[in-house]
């Protein structure tokens, strides 16, 4: 039986087909079949017209490029990969000056085609990354598929700031407290008066002319 588990946000789609091999027995409470047998991924961006498609190798690259991109984006430490000669490999990078990511996809020489690129807003990035995550949290489907997360190499982290220079800041910034107390302190402190009663006002009624 195909097996389709679809996985959808409102800029991109994960969709991943396969069969069950029959012989995982099913523990958990939820009933829908298990797919453990991958047959076809595709991942599907609005607003473009290309599909990227491929099996194992495929989720596998798109899975590592895309963790990585991700960290790398928000917490500014480069997360390099080697993706030489790998089958369907998947690569990410931010465009200079703007708000767009590029994603690289080189399809398997079997489908016999040239480079994908394909420019991606941030929010279609994020979309591809809860995608995958509700990918990775569905028990039911490729249970023994795992991310493999590695530590970042010290060579890659920026140079620590020397403390003496981490402290300056903080220096400054209490030393620029201390100061503005210590001028208020010789400012006199403001009388402060209460408000004086406003005599009420007197009107005055004018007599049209006519009425003489």
């Amino acid at each position: 039986m195909n097996i389709k588990r679809q996985y959808s946000l409102p800029n991109c789609t994960l969709i991943l087909e396969g069969l069950s091999d029959n012989f995982t027995g099913n523990d958990s409470q939820d009933n829908r079949p298990l797919l453990s047998i991958l047959v076809n991924v595709e991942c599907r961006f609005v607003g473009t017209s290309q599909t990227l498609q491929g099996g194992r190798t495929f989720l596998e690259n798109l899975a590592n490029a895309v963790s990585a991109y991700a960290q790398e984006y928000l917490s500014g430490i480069p997360h390099p990969q080697d993706t030489q000669g790998n089958e369907d490999f998947i690569s990410l990078e931010k465009i200079e000056d703007t708000d767009l990511h590029r994603l690289k996809w080189q399809p398997s020489t079997q489908m016999n085609q040239f480079c994908v690129e394909l420019e991606l807003n941030t929010v279609q990035l994020f979309d591809l990354v809860e995608s995958l995550d509700q990918f990775f949290a569905d028990s039911r489907t490729l249970p023994d598929f795992s991310l493999q997360l590695h530590p970042i190499s010290r060579r890659y982290r920026p140079p620590d700031e020397p403390l003496r220079q981490r402290a300056v800041p903080a220096t400054l910034g209490i030393g620029s407290v201390a100061l503005m107390s210590l001028i208020l302190f010789f400012f006199p402190i403001p009388e402060i008066r209460e408000p004086e009663p406003k005599p009420p006002e007197t009107s005055t009624k004018t007599i049209p002319k006519n009425n003489f």
